[in-house]
């Protein structure tokens, strides 16, 4: 493999001709645009990218408010030829939500999940994940991943976000879900200039602390001579500080019973081995029957199922984003405009985990009761388990990431009929980040432990301990990790539209699309053996939180663990007490680097007709993408190629004025993660007493997924601010990812190892039923009023591969939902404004959906299933003067604990209970200011 110092990296191949091609066809538009008669340009109400059919007006000033953002929402979604829902800033720099992603779950069939460190993790659009990003239509990604991280974007800075449903040959490939593309600010969007300035300080209770966040934004608009001109500044600042509490029984696992076979004592763990094998990771686990049996020896013996080990984790951390955007634009005349923008996002966080492991299953001495659930083998406590093995660890993570969009774009009329668009994007994102982690151990004379207390949360004693006594903690291993993911991309874009007057075709669109796609990945790690040393000595080194799990369950609420702040602070101090390299002397070892060039042309037609008066029209068209990849993994190497041609089409009806139907058809495809593609294996020994190591890899020949994507919809407009709507959709998936495990033999140890393969195939379908209801001159107190709210309903399966554990050879197919798709889900909002006053309460509820599979390692279900989730949100906001706004916001208001469970049977949440995790409610006060 090659080492690369920090901050080294590989110089691009391709990036000068790119760089020359960019110049050019710029330059061309320029020429042939300036060919056109000048003329001074007059000002012109700004368009989204939603419209096809009609100019929507987005002056910033007229768009206030909670109606009139849910007016411009509908305008775009009436316009558009494809089906698109959107969401409208209600005010410069007053997005409806914390972020865009608090604000996508409101949309129809978009769900969330992965709540924790004060943020949301993972949108769903339809139930799938594959959602392709884009900011102003440019595609847009996170370091050496595929997409960006939504969640680093402020919602300060934008105006707008489309979510796109169904796909036309102009947009870009990428995304079987749809496309969420998100819209800043430009300084022709104003009519004249405009000036913000927003503040708010969030409370988050869990963590007990405040956090401040701030934006502002200017933008100023000239004439002269030389035409018009526009400049925008937009910045924004905002942390979170943040509180996990998660308590976790863990996996499960074969016991002897209280009558075992001879040579065995009464709950004795039963491992898997030559001479006594179980099978490991089985779909449906092991058989939960009272009294089932294994063969022990040859001879059927009856086995219980308990978990080995329990664990709770107290995360606390702070979360900075910075970001900014900047946008100049000018038109020299009528014909012709030219956009520079630049967009920056920050991300800098540091997590504290203070984790509490112990083990609950030793059977080296007496034992106190069992307890079984009832009608199973499945045991629910276990009272005065002697001598298990404990262990306390301090994680300090830190990352941080910088992300820069360079782009200019020109725009020209060629002719009243002809208009051309180029765009030539630079952009580079970086990701770093560290890992620190030392643990303390013991040897716990006594453990009581109940898997389940009623509401699948645990209960957990240590009897006649006291956690915080340092005095009893042995110094043990430290792991010691550093991470760097880098990506780049140079992207040109041509696009033309030409009005055809040919009768029933009346235009026809067409475009080029080059983008030359870097990343790499480095990675150091480093771990020691303990010190034999009790804690007690190091008082720097000590750390006890408080108040765990607010008092929610019966779990310890204190415990020592190491100061992962101070380890953090003075990590070459540790290193050196525990023998290890300084800083000095750690260099990063390159994973793999990839290049990657796609080159993509589309050609579609719009066409319009009239049916007994009533207007049909849409569009048809196909797009052909071809995307060749190079990839160095070390000291193996690799080359691909695929080539697509994806046609789609889509159809508009008036039924009447007011009702329309919609009928689309497209295809997509997902290429492969570029660390799924890297072959090269890491093996992880056994950390936690399973009886053997983890092992991963990737498979460089990894095909792209792929999908044919069907939707119908009718769409009902009441008044500009009402409409009802409903959809059906489906989505036949080939080629889905998923993971092949096998038993592997390295340096001696034994490990199972996972390797990806496009060997599973998925079939999604559903409806969507919603609307949004602002009636018009209600009486007295009640005027202002509005509803919006939504339901979808979702019917999903895939086929995921069963492989023998030792062998990898496929012995079975299992049918499950896919991950991340529940069944039924649906929002609500009510929002109220009147004289200044507006109110909005929403609600978000999900059924429980299949989140993950669980390591091919143990005896429980494969499939882990997180519980029906929900959430309430409140803001309000009164304007003090024309100027002058203060808001209330708060998240989270039911207070939620998230949970799940192994299985999809009844009551396999009581008897598998998994995960439960704990975060901040929030309460921010704030002060808009505009002029």
């Amino acid at each position: 493999m090659q080492t690369l110092a920090p901050g080294q990296t590989k110089a691009p191949k391709k990036n000068r001709n790119l760089a020359l091609a960019m110049i050019l066809a710029l330059a061309s538009g320029a020429c042939l645009a300036q060919a056109q008669t000048a003329s001074p340009a007059p000002a012109e109400p700004a368009t989204t990218a939603a419209t096809e059919d009609k100019v929507i007006e987005l002056d910033a000033f007229n768009v206030t408010g909670i109606r009139a953002s849910v007016i411009t929402a509908l305008e775009q979604k009436r316009a558009a030829v494809n089906l698109v829902d959107s969401i409208v800033a209600e005010d410069i720099g007053k997005f409806p939500d914390n972020n865009v992603v608090e604000a996508l779950q409101r949309l129809p069939g978009v769900q969330v999940t992965d709540r924790a460190s004060g943020q949301i993790a993972t949108v769903t659009v339809r139930g799938l994940t594959d959602v392709s990003t884009t900011i102003n239509g440019r595609n847009v990604f996170t370091a050496s991943g595929q997409a960006l991280s939504l969640q680093d974007i402020p919602a300060s800075l934008l105006g707008s976000v489309d979510v796109y449903k169904s796909r036309s040959a102009d947009l870009i490939e990428n995304g079987i879900a749809g496309q969420i593309d998100i819209h800043t600010h430009r300084p022709f969007d104003f009519a004249g200039d405009r000036f913000s300035l927003a503040t708010r300080l969030i409370y988050a209770d869990l963590a007990d602390k405040y956090s401040p966040n701030a934006s502002a934004l200017f933008s100023k608009r000239w004439s002269n001579s030389a035409g018009k001109f526009g400049a925008l500044i937009n910045v924004s600042y905002s942390e979170t500080a943040y509180r996990n509490n998660s308590i976790t029984p863990g996996a499960m696992v074969p016991f002897m019973t209280d009558k075992p076979a001879a040579g065995w004592v009464p709950y004795q763990r039963i491992f898997t081995n030559s001479t006594d094998p179980w099978v490991a990771g089985l779909p449906e686990g092991l058989s939960t029957a009272p009294n089932a049996t294994m063969l022990i020896g040859g001879v059927a013996t009856p086995y219980v199922l308990s978990r080995d080990a329990i664990f709770a984790v107290d995360g606390t951390g702070t979360t900075k984003r910075p970001a900014a955007n900047v946008a100049l634009q000018w038109a020299p005349n009528k014909e012709s405009e030219y956009t520079l923008e630049l967009f920056y996002d920050g991300y800098d966080n540091e997590n504290f985990n203070n984790l509490l492991f112990s083990f609950v299953d030793w059977w080296g001495g007496p034992h106190g009761a069992v307890t079984l659930y009832p009608g199973t083998n499945i045991v629910k406590s276990r009272a005065s388990t002697p001598w298990v093995y404990t262990f306390n660890s301090g994680d300090m993570g830190t990352g941080k990431t910088d992300s820069y969009v360079l782009a200019l774009t020109g725009k020209w009329d060629i002719t009243p009929d002809f208009k051309l668009k180029a765009d030539a994007t630079y952009q580079t994102s970086e990701f770093n980040s560290t890992f620190f982690a030392m643990r303390i151990d013991r040897v716990a004379p006594e453990v009581s432990v109940d898997f389940n207390t009623g509401n699948g949360l645990p209960a957990l004693s240590f009897p006649g301990t006291t956690l915080t006594d340092p005095s009893i903690w042995n110094m043990a291993n430290i792991y010691d990790h550093a991470n760097r993911n880098k990506g780049s991309a140079s992207t040109l874009t041509s696009d033309g539209t030409y009005n055809t007057g040919w009768g029933f075709f009346k235009k026809l669109k067409f475009g080029l699309r080059y983008d030359l796609r870097e990343a790499s990945e480095a990675k150091r790690l480093g771990e020691a053996g303990g010190l034999g040393k009790p804690l007690s000595n190091y008082k720097e080194l000590q750390y006890v939180n408080s108040n765990f799990f607010d008092g929610k369950a019966k779990v310890p609420s204190s415990w020592v663990a190491p100061n992962g702040h101070y380890i953090n602070d003075n990590a070459d101090k540790v290193r050196t007490l525990y023998g290890r390299p300084t800083s000095a002397n750690l260099r990063l070892t390159e994973d793999f680097n990839v290049e990657e060039t796609n080159v993509a042309g589309y050609l579609m037609t719009n066409f319009e007709t009239y049916i007994g008066g009533r207007k049909l029209d849409g569009q048809v068209g196909a797009r052909y993408v071809h995307v060749s990849t190079d990839m160095n993994f070390g000291t193996q190497s690799g080359s691909a190629s695929v080539g697509k041609l994806l046609p789609s089409g889509s159809l508009r009806f008036n039924l009447t004025d007011n009702l329309r139907l919609r009928v689309a058809y497209g295809e997509t495809l997902r290429r492969p993660n570029f660390p799924d593609i890297n072959p090269t294996i890491t093996y992880t020994k056994d950390v936690t007493n399973i009886g053997y190591g983890t092992a991963v890899g990737g498979n460089k020949d990894l095909k792209p997924t792929e999908s044919k994507n069907y939707d119908v919809a009718l769409e009902y407009f009441i008044n500009d601010a009402s409409a009802v709507f409903v959809s059906a959709f489906r989505r036949e998936i080939d080629g889905f990812v998923v993971g092949f495990q096998k038993h592997v033999v390295y340096q001696n140890y034994d490990y199972v190892l996972s390797q990806p393969d496009n060997a599973s195939n998925g079939l999604l379908s559903g409806y969507e039923i919603g609307g949004s209801f602002f009636p018009k001159n209600l009486p007295g107190i009640l005027d202002g009023l509005g509803v919006s709210a939504s339901f979808t309903a979702l019917d999903s399966e895939q086929d995921i591969p069963v492989t023998d554990p030792k062998t990898g050879a496929v012995i079975g197919v299992q049918n499950t939902p896919i991950w991340g798709v529940s069944d039924t889900s649906y929002n609500c909002t009510l929002a109220y404004e009147k004289k200044g006053f507006s109110a909005r309460l929403s609600y978000e509820w999900r059924k429980d959906f299949l989140h993950h599979n669980e390591a091919r390692l143990f005896a429980n279900p494969l499939g882990v299933y997180n519980r029906p989730e929900q959430s309430m949100d409140l803001q309000l906001s009164y304007q003090l003067t024309k100027s002058l706004t203060v808001t209330l916001d708060a998240t989270n208001l039911t207070n939620e604990i998230y949970q799940s469970y192994y299985g999809n049977k009844p009551g396999n949440a009581t008897t598998n209970n998994f995960g439960n995790n704990l975060y901040s409610r929030t309460i921010a006060l704030g002060l808009r200011y505009k002029f």
